[in-house]
């Protein structure tokens, strides 16, 4: 029992998406709270932008600050996803794997027991190896984005690497179970060149997965097993190394901003005087922008539907964003009181914890899957970028959410369907089944004690854990 009161040092290096941060910090005060050492590292203006922490955490957990390097085509200042426009990211990827340098130092002088890496930066397996440093991939998404992913091609097995975009939208050959999860075309092609191909300027992310998959000693996930059993075997089945899952991550918030309180403040006043479970909250995370067409048929959908709403809109990714988004003409006039436009940064916790929501139209990122979950608001959802087409599949498949039918080829939608979906899900005798699910998940994914043992049961491991 002496070695398991070990106290470890982790440092932990997320992808430079606040998609990505957020959860890596979640996970770094679970692990904090228990007395550990963390070192989060990122870049000066993205850790200036974390939440803040409670006072109780500060002296556990340590923000590293490595500067960004220089790109050349990359704007100036930005730092993450969320200040450039999609065509851009892939020179943020190469900016985090300027970070090289600054990482190995950094492992040589603080030599912490563990490092937690993203699956952009795939290089760390090989630099900590230098300093006898073991690693664990923690991945964001879920165990059946990962186990659609698939084994790395040619390693122990042998399944070739897809090669078109049509082979991303049937389930895989080593999946042994029925299951719906794949991508729809649509969402295969907005990704493609990206993900899949790469180009002479850019590592593809397949690539930088597959190298962390192969190359990291341990792999954490942000799933549960009672949620998706089956697809945390096929991950332990085709990678054969060890996998933890680390639950579901719910966030937590601690408050001592005044401009964050004052701008809950109006918009809790417009709630108060909502009737109760029928506001939509609409919101795409932190990425996704719609494009001007999508952007038409949501509003006319919202407007149409009759239903008060609050929409956190994204007009623009970063400053050199130049591809303008309008609201359609007159819309903002005929929903004047019964709904409410916001473009800039929203309290979404607190938004979904109020009564007069009654449901989430949603990108189907998992932070925002989970944040409803936690409020028991049913879903309806419209995918636009990486895991949201997998994830969306899934929770279908468990009856936990309904996605805005649309065509499979183009991803196109009407503001018919968009409409009719928000009806059928927030008010319609049919859409109870959505209801009811979202509670019934409820204790599976935000039970506190359920929570922490899934963070004991890694950590003992760590403590226990000698690198081979």
């Amino acid at each position: 029992m002496a070695e398991n009161s070990k106290k470890l040092h982790i440092a932990v290096f997320p992808w430079l998406a606040f998609g990505h941060m957020i959860p890596y910090l979640e996970l770094s005060k679970l692990i904090a709270q228990k007395g550990h050492k963390i070192s989060f590292i990122s870049t000066p203006r993205n850790i200036d932008r974390l939440p803040k922490l409670p006072p109780n955490l500060v002296p556990f957990l340590n923000f590293v600050k490595f500067p960004m390097p220089k790109i050349e085509k990359l704007p100036k200042n930005a730092e993450a996803t969320i200040d450039v426009p999609y065509e851009q990211v892939k020179y943020l990827k190469l900016a985090q794997d300027g970070l090289q340098e600054s990482m190995a130092k950094f492992l040589e002088d603080s030599s912490p027991d563990f490092i937690l890496f993203d699956f952009t930066s795939y290089w760390i397996p090989s630099v900590a190896k230098k300093f006898n440093i073991p690693t664990a991939y923690f991945s964001i998404f879920i165990a059946a984005f990962l186990g659609f992913a698939g084994p790395v091609p040619g390693l122990n097995n042998d399944y070739e690497i897809r090669k078109t975009p049509e082979e991303y939208t049937v389930p895989p050959a080593w999946v042994p179970f029925e299951t719906t999860v794949c991508w729809k075309l649509f969402e295969v092609l907005r990704i493609f060149d990206a993900s899949m191909e790469g180009d002479e300027e850019n590592v593809p992310d397949i690539f930088r997965l597959y190298k962390t998959l192969e190359n990291c000693d341990i792999l954490l996930v942000r799933s549960c097993s009672e949620f998706e059993p089956e697809w945390l075997k096929v991950l332990e089945d085709i990678h054969r190394k060890p996998v933890f899952p680390v639950g579901q991550l719910p966030t937590t918030s601690y408050e001592d901003d005044s401009t964050t309180i004052d701008a809950w403040r109006s918009i809790k006043l417009w709630l108060d005087m909502q009737e109760k479970g029928k506001v939509v909250y609409v919101a795409f995370g932190s990425e996704a922008k719609p494009s001007q067409n999508e952007l038409t048929e949501i509003s006319l959908g919202l407007e149409n539907s009759g239903l008060p709403f609050f929409w956190v809109l994204r007009t623009k990714r970063g400053e050199s964003d130049d591809e303008l988004i309008r609201l359609p003409e007159g819309f903002e006039e005929r929903t004047k009181g019964r709904g409410i436009v916001c473009t800039s940064w929203a309290p979404q916790l607190k938004i979904l914890s109020h009564d007069s929501v009654g449901g989430f139209l949603t990108h189907s990122g998992w932070s925002s899957v989970v944040e409803a979950i936690q409020f028991e608001k049913p879903l309806v959802l419209l995918t636009f970028l990486a895991d949201q087409g997998i994830n969306a599949r899934l929770l279908e498949e468990k009856k936990m959410a309904y996605s805005v039918p649309r065509d499979d080829r183009d991803g196109s939608f009407t503001r018919d369907s968009v409409a009719e979906s928000l009806s059928l899900v927030l008010v319609e005798e049919e859409g109870n089944i959505y209801r009811e699910k979202i509670k019934e998940v409820k204790n599976l994914f935000c039970d506190k004690g359920r929570q922490d043992s899934y963070v004991e049961n890694f950590l003992s491991y760590f403590q226990n854990y000698r690198k081979a």
